[in-house]
């Protein structure tokens, strides 16, 4: 598996503690930054991973900001993409069991770095449903054309 992660100025922390969960896990990734806390424009941030994940460069995504709200819909306004705003477990288990989210949204001001482990986790190892979901997922594609 390779993850694509991201934040912005309000994610940064977080993002950092995220990574070194996937340090843990032996999970690969690319980090698109940003590499100071200086504030920057999240969608500048969210692009290259939304795009990647996109492209099938990477298998999934993580972004983080303030409240994880910027990042979720500039990641959605990408082809292919549904990225999933989740600040709770239950939630991270059925975006993946149900709409098969292939990135996660955060916020940093909302969770803290437990919780947020937590939830990557989860996300990560809980596999799509297929099913009836599929049929769902195929009438969320055509919404994009």
């Amino acid at each position: 598996m390779r993850i694509a992660i991201s934040s912005d100025h309000g994610g940064n922390q977080l993002r950092r503690e995220i990574m070194q969960l996937l340090d843990e896990l032996q999970i690969s990734y690319e980090d698109f930054g940003p590499q100071s806390a200086d504030s920057v424009d999240y969608p500048d941030y969210a692009k290259p991973v939304s795009e990647g994940v996109a492209n099938g460069e990477f298998d999934k995504g993580i972004l983080i900001c303030g409240t994880g709200i910027g990042m979720s819909i500039s990641a959605n306004k990408v082809k292919g993409i549904r990225c999933a705003l989740v600040h709770d477990v239950f939630s991270a288990k059925a975006t993946r069991c149900h709409n098969d989210s292939n990135i996660l949204a955060m916020g940093e001001r909302v969770i803290g770095p437990g919780l947020a482990r937590e939830i990557v986790q989860t996300w990560l190892t809980t596999e799509f449903e297929g099913g009836r979901h599929v049929r769902r997922i195929e009438k969320i594609t055509e919404l994009e054309q």
